[in-house]
């Protein structure tokens, strides 16, 4: 696993209860990611997190210098080289970053991805960088979403989970749970 980093999109307060936009299942999933997290300090593995914030105070979610848009205490950065923490201001993780740059410079090829929102930053960040040739496996019990609504449909947040997991699987990813790459990584 040394050509392998670890992605952790978009874990901060404002997707947790107490936030201004809180998603369906995020704390079992954080705490399935902050599994993953551990086993990559473990083995003293790249870890990337990524932290999204607005260019606009008025955002709905993750304003610029607000406790909702810190990343969450359960996945705190380590002060330390083997963790990097990458702002973003799209919804894709290598748009506009040094993402990309800064995999290439550790000479990764792998990319384990944990996170939120399934259906928005998740999807691009795995269609991003399968695009860009990187191998990836997706942690789909690490990863939430919330309901949506189209043309009057309700969507389960469980329903678009599985729409968007099933898609990444098709082609831009292997997906998995946490047990289960734990049990091989």
């Amino acid at each position: 696993m040394s050509n392998t980093a670890l992605i952790i999109v978009d874990l901060q307060n404002d997707y947790f209860p107490q936030g201004r936009w809180p998603l369906v299942g995020i704390e079992a999933a954080a705490a399935n990611a902050a599994r993953v997290l551990a086993r990559f300090r473990e083995r003293e593995l790249p870890i990337f997190h990524i932290r999204h914030e607005f260019a606009a105070a008025d955002a709905p979610f993750f304003a610029p210098d607000t406790e909702g848009a810190r990343i969450h205490a359960s996945m705190q950065p380590r002060d330390s080289a083997q963790e990097v923490t990458v702002l973003k201001h799209e919804v894709n993780s290598f748009k506009g970053t040094e993402l990309h740059d800064a995999l290439q410079a550790r000479g990764i090829e792998k990319l384990v991805i944990v996170g939120a929102m399934s259906h928005m930053c998740i999807d691009a960040v795995a269609r991003a960088a399968a695009d860009l040739g990187y191998q990836n496996t997706l942690i789909e019990d690490a990863c939430a979403t919330l309901d949506l609504e189209f043309n009057g449909v309700q969507v389960p947040a469980a329903q678009v989970h599985a729409a968007f997991m099933s898609a990444l699987a098709f082609a831009y990813a292997e997906v998995t749970d946490t047990d289960r790459w734990l049990a091989t990584a």
